[in-house]
């Protein structure tokens, strides 16, 4: 078993290691990756992605990103292609071959069969020396000079690089695009980060009540109005204008600075111009909105018109958080 200090100075090495071989990949971000970009920006077909062994491990992910980034791909084993899965690839399909080697027979007994299909064959290899490379029409360069691993024979340097070569793919072609938030949101409905981005406050509508009184309620009406309608809050209205609002905390110090408490009217304690949202907003931005400004309750309306208030347990209730 090794010591505490020497495992954290085979962990620093390694991540040390990857860190250095990831930084190589910046100089090979040239003209021909920009053509690369190019073609995969402006394929009508889908862009398919095959690989053998910890590669197609590396392809799965890449796939992965590319869907959720609006970029259809789909993932081909390089093995099961062979055996009847090449009826996945249609004519406008663009195929990126990832080998460390590049000379895997897997990928030899592929490469003149996606080639008598007539599709473009990018490769993303270790070797660009190797058979696959050779037969490729375009050629990523993702070699590394060692593994992280103190044999140098399993993959860890170069599948890093392999993945982080492939983010590179994805965001560009995102940034080619001008894919923004509201499109990321389509493709990710489910989850915190679908919610973020999907569920506005009108979603919520249900959730709200619409508690409120006027200038001259009495405090003995205000309690009972708040209390009624559990979000800790009434809006006070005046000709259908918002005026003010009154919380809990509102109370608590009329309590303490009143003598005659149960004399005081609405408009004596309420905070005036109060925050407003409108209820086509974002339920995670009213979040952050109601963090930032330490409150828990927000005033709701739809073209000005008073709608209700959200409480901020409303919102954490939905998952987004």
């Amino acid at each position: 078993m090794k010591s505490s200090e020497e495992i954290k100075k085979i962990a620093k090495k390694c991540i040390e290691n990857e860190v250095e071989e990831i930084n190589s990949l910046i100089p090979r971000i040239d003209n021909s990756f920009v053509e690369i970009i190019n073609i995969l920006y402006k394929t009508k077909g889908r862009v398919i992605f095959s690989g053998i062994g910890k590669s197609a491990d590396i392809a799965r992910k890449i796939v992965a990103t590319l869907n959720s980034t609006g970029q259809p791909s789909i993932f081909l084993h390089a093995a099961d292609a062979i055996h009847g899965d090449l009826g996945n690839i249609k004519k406008e399909d663009i195929i990126v071959i990832i080998s460390n080697s590049g000379n895997t027979d897997e990928i030899k007994n592929l490469l003149p069969l996606i080639k008598n299909m007539g599709n473009q064959i990018i490769s993303m290899t270790g070797n660009i020396n190797s058979h696959l490379a050779l037969e490729s029409n375009y050629v990523i360069d993702v070699g590394v000079s060692k593994e992280a691993c103190p044999n140098n024979l399993a993959p860890t340097t170069s599948t890093t690089v392999q993945l982080v070569m492939g983010d590179a793919i994805a965001i560009s072609l995102l940034a080619c695009r001008d894919f923004t938030d509201k499109d990321f949101a389509r493709f990710h409905p489910g989850g915190s980060l679908g919610k973020k981005l999907n569920i506005r406050l009108s979603d919520l509508k249900i959730q709200m009540t619409n508690p409120k009184v006027s200038k001259d309620t009495l405090i003995k009406n205000i309690i009972i109005e708040i209390s009624k309608n559990r979000v800790g809050a009434t809006v006070v209205i005046d000709n259908n204008f918002i005026e003010g609002i009154i919380t809990d905390g509102d109370l608590r110090r009329a309590i303490e600075d009143e003598n005659d408490f149960f004399s005081l009217k609405a408009s004596d304690i309420m905070t005036e111009k109060p925050m407003i949202i409108e209820i086509d907003c974002l339920a995670f931005d009213a979040l952050r909105y109601m963090q930032k400004n330490n409150i828990s309750q927000l005033i709701v309306t739809e073209n000005k018109k008073y709608i209700g208030i959200i409480h901020i347990h409303e919102i954490i209730k939905k998952g987004i958080v």
